[in-house]
């Protein structure tokens, strides 16, 4: 049977729209610092439980943090940190994260261009990101995404995180079409793990802080492997005649 014509795609955020390095890198030394409050021992240790590359201002790819949510890997800097862990430290975690990554957002290629792109081709377009939903917002708003992007889940937004697949069901339902009907397109293992869990397709983008050794790691799981979002129209473009 062949697979039901996409409606609608779902977008991972970091490592898919923008640059995970270049934004997080430097903006997490700065969140980090401040909960450190400048002690060089804690800021020390916050680096190492993070896989924190401190002269390259960026993560190694084993961290917790490229593909988890604060509420993931908050235990772990609250433990560190000598603090209690839950929704008070995250939340100021969220904040922080949401001041300083808006400062240093760099976005892959140019997000805003290939959304129009889809939405004249009328899909229906979403972001599904394990950042809090509020901080996507802010990113979305600054790349310049409102105009095209109609659902916006985060892991804090009621769905649950990614790799399960509430935040694509949640989509699905948002735009009236089945998960069978949407495409989750991202970096990592989690996100193609939610849209097979879902139901819905998966792409694969080789943009993520793993680059270097995300295709044989990504072609696995996924329906189909492009090497950034500006390929994404010609893609759909090609299923939509197959």
């Amino acid at each position: 049977m062949a697979p039901a014509p996409l409606k609608a795609i779902l977008f991972d955020k970091d490592g898919t729209l923008i640059d995970f390095d270049a934004t997080w890198g430097p903006a997490a030394y700065e969140v980090m610092r401040t909960l450190a409050q400048d002690d060089p021992g804690k800021l020390q240790a916050l680096m190492a439980v993070s896989h924190y590359v401190e002269v390259e201002r960026r993560f190694r790819p084993t961290s917790p943090l490229i593909a988890g949510s604060s509420a993931s890997y908050g235990p772990l800097w609250a433990q560190t940190l000598g603090r209690a862990s839950g929704p008070d430290l995250y939340g100021e975690m969220d904040d922080l994260f949401r001041l300083w990554g808006l400062e240093t957002l760099a976005p892959i290629g140019e997000p805003a261009a290939v959304a129009a792109a889809l939405a004249d081709r009328g899909f229906r377009l979403g972001i599904a990101t394990n950042d809090a939903e509020v901080s996507a917002r802010a990113q979305t708003t600054a790349l310049g995404l409102d105009p095209y992007v109609d659902f916006i889940a985060g892991y804090d937004s009621g769905h649950g995180g990614k790799p399960d697949p509430g935040m694509v069901l949640a989509f699905a339902a948002a735009c009236g079409c089945g998960p069978a009907e949407v495409a989750l397109v991202g970096d990592t293992l989690h996100d193609l793990h939610a849209a097979r869990a879902a139901g819905a397709a998966s792409i694969a983008v080789l943009t993520g802080p793993t680059r270097t050794a995300a295709r044989p790691d990504l072609e696995p799981h996924a329906d189909h492997v492009i090497d950034s979002i500006a390929d994404l129209p010609a893609l759909l473009d090609r299923l939509a005649t197959a």
